[in-house]
């Protein structure tokens, strides 16, 4: 293997490194707790490990073998009857088509990350609007404790659910294989200008998850997985170029899920949601984003307050000549807000890219273009509606 250096290039991506990493087999003796190893995916039956909550030190085993498989493995595990009541998933999906009807009588356009925006019928933040529309069916569905060991095996006490539904229609095209939040939502020039440690810790703050809500045989396209490509250390680049999206389609694999089950992997594996042949069968699965409880500063700012005081004076000390761009660079980066999220995607949609722009982007634009500060304000007010809940 070559030598690791401090900044990831694009040009430091080597496809003969990665069909190194990603042409391993798994071992079923690696993973006693599994019922059976498919397509080198170890697949557990819940209804076999149920049992394991009297037993604190089996189920932290039981944890482990799941942390092991995400960081260090094949990246992706499938927990077979995760959600085992069909009653309660008919109903919640029964609410989700609800929501969905309503988008579509609205003509409100959902957007996506990865496919062509009204390809796909998506519900962002499904769990917010799960849980105030039908408190208890919310309660029925996350009180499965699969849900919860597998979070906790991953990230640990106090993490954050959050959930989006995502409907492929017969004939609906695959996605293009990609690598998930954090830096999987960047640009491969933005992924460049973060530290090769930042890339490895992207994927320790995320566990992504999806239920499926019906059948979906391999003719409706259930998502396609590369085993171990998590493990790559430039991975964040190296799935915008073509050479390794064209091994991707010829080496993944993709298993058939009954209602019920769950699929939960590290977000740096690559993956794509596969191609709907099917004439009839809309494929509906419940994508979870678990997030790191870790992930937030230690004090609460007013950022929009801050930003709108701040523009002004960054603007008289730019026009003065005494700061030169590159400072004033330095100084929004220390005032506004540098992430897109978290956001409201139904009022913000990811429509023309992957994220919506950010305070800093819009602060930015602004000076360029020496905006009065008025038009920055309302440009800020706007930026902030869109992102309330």
């Amino acid at each position: 293997m070559r030598e690791q250096p401090f900044w990831l290039s694009p040009e430091q991506c080597h496809l003969d490194d990665f069909i190194h990493l990603t042409s391993r087999t798994t071992l079923a003796a690696d993973y006693p707790y599994a019922a059976s190893v498919q397509s080198n995916v170890p697949v557990y039956d819940c209804d076999a490990l149920r049992h394991l909550a009297e037993d604190s030190a089996s189920l932290r085993a039981l944890q482990a073998e799941w942390g092991r498989a995400l960081q260090d493995g094949p990246g992706v595990l499938v927990l077979a009857r995760a959600v085992p009541d069909h009653a309660v998933i008919d109903a919640v999906s029964a609410v989700f088509q609800d929501l969905i009807d309503e988008q579509h009588a609205s003509g409100a356009a959902s957007g996506d990350h990865f496919a062509r925006p009204g390809a796909n019928d998506r519900i962002w933040n499904a769990q917010q609007k799960l849980c105030l529309r039908a408190p208890q069916l919310f309660a029925r569905y996350f009180a499965n404790p699969a849900l919860a060991w597998i979070s906790t095996a991953w990230l640990g006490p106090g993490y954050q659910m959050t959930a989006q539904v995502n409907v492929v229609n017969p004939g609906g095209a695959a996605q293009s294989p990609h690598r998930d939040y954090h830096l999987g939502f960047q640009s491969e020039s933005a992924s460049s200008s973060y530290p090769a440690h930042v890339h490895a810790m992207s994927p320790m703050l995320t566990l992504q998850g999806a239920v499926a809500h019906c059948d979906m045989p391999l003719e409706s396209g259930p998502t396609l997985y590369l085993p171990y490509s998590q493990l790559y250390r430039a991975g964040y680049l190296a799935y915008h170029q073509d050479q390794f999206r064209d091994y991707f389609e010829q080496h993944h694999v993709q298993l058939p899920l009954a209602k019920g089950d769950a699929v939960f992997f590290n977000p740096a594996l690559f993956h794509a949601a596969g191609h709907n042949r099917s004439s009839s069968i809309r494929r509906m699965a419940n994508l979870l984003q678990v997030s790191s409880p870790f992930g937030r500063a230690m004090e609460a700012l007013d950022r929009h307050k801050m930003s709108c005081t701040l523009y002004p004076a960054l603007l008289a000390l730019c026009e003065q000549g005494l700061l030169s761009a590159s400072d004033a660079q330095h100084a929004i980066a220390a005032c506004a807000e540098g992430y897109a999220f978290p956001g409201n995607l139904d009022r913000d949609p990811p429509i023309g890219g992957m994220a919506p722009p950010t305070q800093q982007q819009i602060m930015q634009q602004a000076l360029d273009e020496r905006w009065p500060a008025a038009r920055l304000v309302d440009a800020l007010d706007s930026k902030n509606a869109r992102q309330q809940p």
